[in-house]
């Protein structure tokens, strides 16, 4: 069998593992471009593409390290939507963690231009490889009334953001919006709730610097 090779490589203003979004999708301000490697960077490559609004997206676990995932242990999982406390298995989870450390995201499409595709709600740090791309079709790809196993029955809370705007002064109106999306979701450990805890992200070239309480999300420093 041929070894697959990337297509093309993300660009994000997401530059480390924390911070990532879980889904993609749930933090849907935030923007990132599909960059084609130059015998792909071609017109008719991406010819009808402008028809659809999605894409999905296949990459990988880049920033895994290597030889992490084992036989032995890897086959449970305690996925952060169940707050790290159970084990399910790998297949039935959407962990980094896995056999051939392989991606699945479903991505908007905001515009395609100069043989580059600009997306909203990734959830892929910048510098994933990615190794296919496909259109998102309703007809196929969405199902009404499906079941979310686990998911249907354990909702995520976002947190309540707040900050000085003039730490925000450094970011564009999009960046701040994008970066609130971000850390609505939580990007902490589920293991990790010190609420005297200072954290910090990566975010668009500046470390974001933060610590939670409750339900709240203080932004502290921006360096």
């Amino acid at each position: 069998m041929k070894e697959i090779e990337p297509i093309a490589f993300f660009h994000s203003p997401l530059t480390s593992k924390f911070g990532i979004p879980r889904q993609s999708g749930v933090a849907e301000e935030v923007r990132g471009r599909i960059v084609f490697l130059p015998k792909f960077r071609r017109d008719e490559a991406l010819r009808g593409l402008d028809g659809f609004d999605y894409l999905w997206l296949i990459w990988g676990f880049s920033e895994n390290d290597k030889g992490l995932w084992k036989e032995t242990d890897g086959l449970t999982v305690r996925p952060p939507r169940l707050g790290g406390n159970e084990r399910m298995g790998v297949f039935a989870s959407r962990s980094p963690f896995r056999p051939n450390g392989l991606g699945l995201s479903s991505v908007r499409i905001a515009k395609i231009e100069g043989g580059e595709i600009e997306v909203m709600g990734a959830d892929l740090m910048n510098g994933t490889p990615i190794y296919d791309i496909k259109p998102y079709v309703p007809y196929a790809d969405s199902h009404a009334n499906a079941r979310g196993g686990f998911t249907d029955s354990k909702q995520w809370e976002k947190l309540q953001v707040e900050c000085d705007a003039h730490l925000l002064s450094v970011f564009t109106t999009e960046e701040i919006a994008a970066l609130k999306s971000v850390l609505s979701n939580d990007p902490r450990p589920h293991y990790q709730h010190d609420a005297t805890r200072i954290y910090g992200m990566l975010f668009a070239g500046r470390e974001v610097k933060f610590k939670v309480e409750g339900d709240v999300l203080t932004i502290v420093k921006i360096e």
